[in-house]
């Protein structure tokens, strides 16, 4: 995956220092675009090895429309367990548990686990049940689905997970905040605007994810792969990433794996995690980064 480290060496060439939120410090550009024709393998990072075991049960979760992260944590994947910690760690309630204790008990709880382990309305919950007025809410993926399917020319094939109302309430507001699907010559594209872009560690999985679900959606409507494009606002790396970037970058891009998924399947809400095969993917060893949080 030449366009990844293009896009690593673009933010190493532009990029400035900048501050963050998180106090860990960036190295930043702003506004970057990659492209991925999805016909030509299943655009996995090679260069260091991703969990996707992770992608995949992430993105069911997604699609379900929950937000707690019991479902993750009985699944073994770890990656939205920082922040429900971090605030059980900031209440009256919380009396030195480690982060695996802590973790035990959302597996263990389900009252534990529905007290600490909610998220809010993230992504899940915006792509299935966006709130409007009077009570009245969308459920955006099923919608455009069946706009898809009805309507392919349309250029409202939009599914938003930035709802202003909802950004307070949420353990960390959308980094990928909205993405549009494109009919043409049968085949569908999606394009996803990602408004903040931790380069090391989240975008191979965003990359990862994106295509998966354009590949998923093109099943369920019975359509072709196109392109999975992605848009980028905030781009950084964060300042205790470097060395792993560098690592990284030295490293050889190997072949591109294939996804096969079950072809039985025709509705998006009834994939599981079974139904997805990744074969010939042959990565570079992985590297390990710390998050901020």
């Amino acid at each position: 995956m030449k366009q990844y480290l293009d896009f690593l060496q673009y933010i190493l060439d532009n990029g400035s220092p900048k501050d963050d939120r998180t106090g860990t410090g960036t190295y930043s550009t702003f506004g970057y675009q990659m492209r991925f024709d999805l016909n030509k393998g299943f655009p996995l990072l090679t260069t260091k090895k991703v969990h996707l075991k992770s992608i995949i049960h992430e993105l069911l979760w997604f699609i379900s429309g929950d937000t707690n992260i019991k479902y993750l944590v009985d699944n073994d994947v770890k990656i939205w367990n920082d922040w429900p910690y971090k605030a059980y760690t900031e209440s009256k309630e919380y009396q030195g548990e480690t982060m695996e204790e802590f973790i035990q008990k959302i597996k263990d709880s389900d009252s534990f686990a529905k007290k600490w382990g909610n998220l809010g309305p993230v992504y899940g919950y915006e792509w299935r049940h966006f709130d409007g007025p009077d009570g009245q809410y969308k459920d955006q993926l099923a919608w455009v689905i069946n706009e898809i399917k009805t309507n392919p020319n349309s250029r409202r094939l939009i599914v938003n997970s930035w709802q202003a109302c909802h950004i307070e309430k949420m353990a960390l507001p959308p980094c990928h905040t909205m993405f549009q699907f494109y009919v043409k010559d049968n085949k569908l594209s999606c394009q996803l605007y990602q408004r903040s872009a931790d380069a090391f560690l989240g975008v191979p999985f965003n990359i990862a994810s994106y295509s998966l679900l354009t590949m998923m959606v093109a099943q369920v409507c019975g359509l072709e792969l196109g392109e999975f494009v992605h848009t980028f606002g905030d781009c950084h790396i964060y300042s205790n990433h470097l060395e792993q970037v560098k690592l990284q970058m030295s490293r050889e891009p190997r072949e591109l794996p294939k996804m096969i998924i079950n072809p039985n399947v025709k509705n998006i809400d009834d994939f599981k995690y079974e139904d997805f095969e990744l074969v010939n993917y042959n990565p570079h060893k992985g590297i390990k980064a710390p998050v901020a949080v």
